[in-house]
């Protein structure tokens, strides 16, 4: 144990329970370990993720693994063209026993809501959702209501099917914490996943019975004060300030990331140490979970675009070439 950990056993126990944690979510969820690790380095960090990736991948696996294995409750919206922001987070009506009106609440009301391909539906009701992830509560006829906490957002949308949505505007896009990509699994993890699936089972529904709460909502609030513990020396900082500027005058980024990306890259790193088990931010903290907090904050030129290029293929060169401090 190192010398750090011995002085915090307050990082050490953190640092034990993330990692206890993406263990047993991975017994559910077979492969997709980045995918796993982003998630949660989201949910350490108090924000929310946008993720993309091809109808069943896993996501919603993903989410009811996570919400199960920290004893919490679990909502799932489906976004449709006609879904309206009450749908979301509740609306008043009026009770015929009591002759008064009553507060029906919507799904929003958990701690970790899937809303699933949210570019489906107008911009009216996605902003719903987006300000109870900015503000951590909903108003419902006037009056303001707190979300529980832990609040963890997965927030879907199809990267090939573009016909009849609409696509969140790039202040939108920002609020998210993380966007991360959820690609086909390997022909070997393809396979467990077949066996695990259809072994003693009728229809396909979603198992989670292998997964248990290994932690509790209470202390997943815990491990989030803890990682805002975590050392970031200056070099560290100046390394983030560096890449965050980069991006806004690197060859083929039309528009780079404004200075919310800073600060979402030194949330993210402080997560992203925890769960690896260090207790100050190491260049590779920040350089891993970098291209999921960048890769939505900026925009490609035309040019790139057409030529089938994607914001990883640009962010990793310019991860590259921005010096990091040396340890």
């Amino acid at each position: 144990m190192s010398e750090t950990s011995t002085q915090n056993p307050v990082l050490a126990q953190a640092s034990s329970q993330v990692r206890n944690l993406e263990a047993m979510v991975g017994r559910a969820v077979i492969g997709q370990r980045q995918v796993i690790r982003e998630v949660i380095v989201a949910l350490v960090a108090g924000g929310h993720v946008l993720v993309e990736g091809l109808p069943g991948l896993g996501k919603t696996l993903l989410v009811r693994s996570l919400s199960k294995a920290v004893g919490g409750n679990f909502s799932r919206v489906q976004f449709t063209p006609d879904l309206m922001p009450s749908d979301i987070s509740g609306h008043a009506m009026f009770d015929m026993k009591s002759e008064e009106f009553r507060i029906r609440r919507g799904p929003v009301f958990c701690n970790f809501l899937l809303g699933d391909e949210i570019n489906r539906a107008p911009a009216k009701t996605q902003s719903a959702l987006l300000e109870a992830m900015q503000e951590e509560q909903v108003t419902i006829e006037g009056k303001p209501f707190r979300l529980e906490q832990p609040f963890l957002v997965m927030a879907t949308q199809n990267p090939v099917e573009q016909e009849g949505t609409y696509p969140l505007p790039q202040a939108q896009l920002d609020r998210f914490l993380l966007n991360v990509y959820i690609d086909y699994p390997s022909e070997q993890e393809e396979g467990a996943m077949i066996r695990q699936v259809t072994a003693n089972a009728v229809g396909n529904q979603l198992d989670v019975s292998t997964i248990e709460a290994v932690l509790t909502p209470a202390q997943v609030v815990e491990v989030q004060k803890a990682a805002a513990q975590i050392q970031v020396d200056e070099a560290i900082l100046g390394y983030i300030v560096r890449i965050v500027r980069a991006t806004r005058d690197w060859q083929g980024i039309e528009t780079g990331a404004g200075p919310r990306a800073g600060i979402a890259l030194l949330r993210c790193a402080r997560a992203q140490a925890l769960a690896n088990g260090n207790y100050f931010v190491t260049p590779d903290d920040v350089k891993s979970i970098a291209p999921a907090v960048l890769r939505h904050r900026v925009k490609l030129s035309a040019d790139l675009e057409i030529e089938g290029y994607r914001p990883d293929d640009v962010l990793k060169d310019l991860l590259a070439n921005v010096e990091a401090p040396r340890q």
